[in-house]
C-alpha cells in the first residue's frame, strides 16, 4: 500500500493529529537575553553570536539587511564568530531559521564586565545627593548597562540570564547603574567617543571563590565540599526554610512584645508623653546607657522647633547609618524604613507633615545581634527650606522589647563558592569583551594568604572562560576602612591589599589604589567617582594602548641601606613626589604639600615595626627611626586605615601600600 493510500484510510482524528504535527517540524531559534534590543557588541573584533535551535537547523544572521554570519545548530545550540565591525550604529540584526528574530538599536563599541561585590554593585540611587549634578547630566544614550539580577545556582552552569535588558543612561535610568562602572564608562566614552556597554554582574558580599567554576574550585577542597553540600536541592530547601522560620519567629515575637507597638497610642504618635524616657546622645551606642547593650527594639524621640517658614514644606531627614534596621516617623507620619545597617538613611518628608513650632521625630530600631548604634561621623540633620537643623546630641530613649540575639542564617546566599559563576557569569562567557573591571576583596580579608593565590588564579580562569587569554583585567585595591591604629601592627586589610597587588605580576592587569577615598566607619565609601576614574586611567594604558600615560601612583623601585636610613627610590613619579597634607576623601590634588610624607614604618632584621620619619629627595624617600638602629624592613600604608599615608606623584595619584626588605 502506498503512503498516499495509507493516509486516505486514516480516521479523521488521526488526520487532525497529523495536521497539528507537520512532517519535518523545527523548533524556533532562540537568543540569549544579552543579545537583546539596545545591545552593545565589541567593535574591531570577531564577535561571538549564539543561541539555540534544533540540530541541523541553519541560522542566518544579517546586519542591516546584509548577510553577516551563518551557523548550523548541533546538540541544540549554535554559535558563530561574526566578522569584526567598526564602532557605530544603530544597527538592526536579523536572525533567521525556522523563525525570524529581529534586534533593534544595536551598536558596536566596547563591552566591559563590571563585577565583584557591593562596592561595584553600589548604585547611583544611593548617592543621589552626592552626585546629583552627574545624574542630571547623564543624557548619555551610548553608555548602556546590562544588569544581571542577583541570583545563585549550585546545580551547574546556566545558559541564560533571566529578567535583564540593555538600558541606556539617562537622568531617569542611571540611578540603577553601578556608580563605579558609570564613572568609568563616562570617562572612556568621553575620551574615545565610542559606545560603552557595561555588563553589571555583581553580588554584594560575594567572595572570589563564588566566581569560579566547579573544576577550578577543586583547587580549594574546602570550598568545593561546601558547594557540593548545597547541590542536594531538597536539603538546601529545608535549610533555607529553617532559616526563614527562625527569622520569622524572632521578628513576630519581637513585634508582639514591643510595648511601643502595642501601646495606645503607639510610641510613634507625637502625643506620647516621653518626659520619663532616658537620655541618649546621637551618634552613639545605647549599650552605654542604663538600657544596656540589649538586642531587640529600642525607640528614640527628638523634639525640634521650626519657624513658620518651614511649616508644610517638604524636607529631607538624614539619619546617618544605624545598626541594624529602623523605621522613622515625623509627627506620626512614617517617612522611611531600612532593613539592614549599610545604607545611609536619607528619608524624604512629604509636604504638609512639618508644622510651625514643635515637631517630633521618632525612630524604632531593631538590633538583632551585637551592639546597636548610630554610626559616628555621619550626617544627622533635617534639611528644610534651605536650612539644615542639626539632629546630633540629646535624644530620648526607651526600650520597646529585649530579645535574645538572632542567630545568623545557616545558608548565607551572599558568601557562597561556585554559585555566582554558575548563575551570573557562565551565561555571559560567549561574549566578546574589551575587558573586566573588578571591585572585590572585603569578603576575603579573613584569609589574605589564601587570597594571594586565589585572586590571580581567578583572573587567569576568567580569561579562560571567555576564551580571551589577553583580556585586560582591572581591579580596585581595597579602600581604607575601620578606626585608625595608633601604633604599627599587623593588619589583615593591609595583607589583602598586598595580595591584590601581587596579581599585577600577571600581564595586562591594572590596579586602582583607593586607600585615600575610603571612610573609617563605612565599608561602602561614597566616593565612587575617583575609583571609576582611576580604573579608567588603567584602561587607557592597558586596554587602549596609551603606553606613555602615567596611570599609577609612585611605585617602589629599589631599596638600599645608608647608615641608619633606608633609601627608597620610586618609579611612576612624573614630575616628582610630594606629601599631601590635606589627604582626605575627595581624591583631588593637595592644596598643601610637604616633603615629609607619613605612613612609613621601620624594623630591624627582627623585632617590631616603629613609626618612621621620612623626607623626599628627588625621586626617593629617605626613611629613618630613632627606635631602629639597623633598619632592614620597611612598610608603607600598612594598616586597616592608613590615615598617615600621604605620598603622591604630581598627577595626584597615591602610592600603593607595600612592604619590603633590604636584600643582603
Amino acid at each position: 500500500m502506498t503512503l498516499t493510500r495509507t493516509l486516505r484510510h486514516l480516521p479523521r482524528l488521526a488526520w487532525l493529529a497529523l495536521a497539528a504535527w507537520p512532517l519535518g517540524l523545527a523548533a524556533d531559534i532562540r537568543l540569549p537575553t544579552v543579545l537583546g534590543d539596545g545591545m552593545v557588541l565589541q567593535r574591531d573584533a570577531e564577535v561571538t553570536l549564539w543561541g539555540w535551535a534544533d540540530d541541523g537547523e541553519v541560522v542566518s544572521i544579517s546586519l542591516d539587511g546584509e548577510p553577516w554570519a551563518q551557523a548550523t545548530a548541533a546538540n541544540g545550540q549554535w554559535r558563530v564568530k561574526a566578522p569584526a565591525r567598526p564602532a557605530g550604529g544603530p544597527h538592526k540584526l536579523t536572525f533567521s531559521g525556522n523563525n525570524t528574530i529581529e534586534r533593534e538599536d544595536a551598536w558596536f563599541g566596547d563591552v566591559w564586565i563590571a563585577s565583584g561585590q557591593s562596592n561595584m554593585e553600589y548604585p547611583l540611587s544611593r548617592l543621589v545627593d552626592v552626585y546629583a549634578e552627574d545624574i542630571a547630566a547623564a543624557s548619555l544614550p551610548l553608555i548602556r548597562q546590562f544588569k544581571v539580577p542577583k541570583t545563585w545556582d549550585f546545580q551547574g552552569p546556566r545558559d541564560d540570564i533571566d529578567g535583564a535588558a540593555w538600558v541606556a543612561a539617562s537622568p531617569d535610568t542611571v540611578a540603577d547603574f553601578s556608580a563605579v562602572a558609570f564613572f568609568f564608562a563616562r570617562d572612556i566614552h568621553a575620551r574615545y567617543d565610542v559606545p560603552i556597554g557595561i555588563v553589571n554582574t555583581t553580588f554584594g558580599g560575594s567572595p572570589a571563590e563564588g566566581w569560579l567554576n566547579e573544576a577550578d574550585l577543586a583547587r580549594w577542597p574546602h570550598y568545593l565540599a561546601q558547594a557540593q553540600a548545597y547541590q542536594d536541592a531538597d536539603a538546601l530547601q529545608a535549610l533555607r526554610e529553617q532559616d526563614r522560620a527562625r527569622n520569622d519567629a524572632w521578628y513576630t515575637a519581637l513585634d508582639a512584645a514591643d510595648r511601643g507597638l502595642s501601646a495606645t497610642p503607639p510610641w510613634s504618635d507625637p502625643a506620647v508623653e516621653d518626659s520619663d524616657w532616658e537620655a541618649m546622645t546621637v551618634p552613639g551606642d545605647w549599650g552605654d546607657s542604663s538600657t544596656g547593650p540589649v538586642n531587640g527594639a529600642v525607640w528614640l524621640r527628638r523634639h525640634i522647633d521650626l519657624p513658620a517658614a518651614s511649616a508644610g514644606q517638604p524636607a529631607l531627614l538624614r539619619l546617618g547609618r544605624i545598626v541594624d534596621a529602623d523605621t522613622a516617623w515625623v509627627n506620626g507620619v512614617a517617612v522611611g524604613q531600612t532593613t539592614y545597617q549599610y545604607p545611609q538613611r536619607r528619608y524624604e518628608v512629604p509636604a504638609g507633615v512639618l508644622r510651625e513650632g514643635e515637631n517630633v521625630i521618632t525612630i524604632r530600631i531593631i538590633n538583632s545581634a551585637g551592639r546597636g548604634e548610630f554610626v559616628a561621623d555621619k550626617p544627622y540633620r533635617l534639611e528644610v527650606a534651605g536650612q539644615a537643623i542639626d539632629l546630633s546630641g540629646d535624644w530620648k530613649l526607651r526600650l520597646g522589647a529585649a530579645a535574645e540575639p538572632l542567630a545568623g542564617p545557616a545558608f548565607q546566599e551572599w558568601s557562597l563558592p561556585l554559585a555566582y559563576y554558575n548563575a551570573m557569569l557562565a551565561p555571559l562567557t560567549p561574549l566578546t569583551l574589551k575587558g573586566v573591571t573588578w571591585y572585590q576583596g572585603e569578603s576575603n580579608v579573613k584569609d589574605p594568604a589564601e587570597y594571594a593565590e586565589l585572586f590571580p588564579f581567578m583572573i587567569t580562569a576568567w580569561r579562560r572562560y571567555f576564551g580571551q587569554p589577553d583580556l585586560p583585567f582591572l581591579f580596585v585595591q581595597l579602600a581604607n576602612f575601620l578606626p585608625p591604629a595608633d601604633e604599627p601592627g599587623d593588619s589583615d586589610w593591609a595583607e589583602t591589599r598586598d595580595a591584590q597587588a601581587g596579581a599585577l605580576a600577571l600581564p595586562r592587569t591594572g590596579m586602582a589604589v583607593a586607600i585615600d577615598v575610603g571612610e573609617w566607619n563605612d565599608i561602602h565609601p561614597v566616593n565612587k567617582r575617583t575609583v571609576g576614574e582611576r580604573l579608567a586611567l588603567q584602561a587607557r594604558k592597558i586596554a587602549y594602548g596609551e603606553d606613555s600615560l602615567l596611570a599609577s601612583g609612585p611605585t617602589l623601585g629599589n631599596i638600599s641601606a645608608r647608615g641608619h636610613e633606608l633609601v627608597l627610590t620610586f618609579a611612576n613619579v612624573s614630575g616628582g613626589l610630594y606629601a599631601d597634607l590635606d589627604r582626605g576623601n575627595d581624591g583631588t590634588t593637595a592644596d598643601r604639600i610637604s616633603t615629609t610624607p607619613g605612613g612609613f614604618q621601620l624594623a630591624g632584621p627582627e623585632g617590631p615595626f616603629h613609626w618612621a620619619d621620612a623626607r623626599i629627595e628627588g625621586n626617593a624617600v629617605i626613611v629613618s627611626s630613632a627606635a631602629v638602629e639597623q633598619p632592614a624592613r620597611v612598610r608603607y600604608a600598612w594598616a586597616d586605615n592608613p590615615v598617615r599615608a600621604n605620598l603622591y606623584n604630581t598627577e595626584g595619584l597615591p602610592a600603593a601600600p607595600f612592604q619590603a626588605s633590604v636584600q643582603p
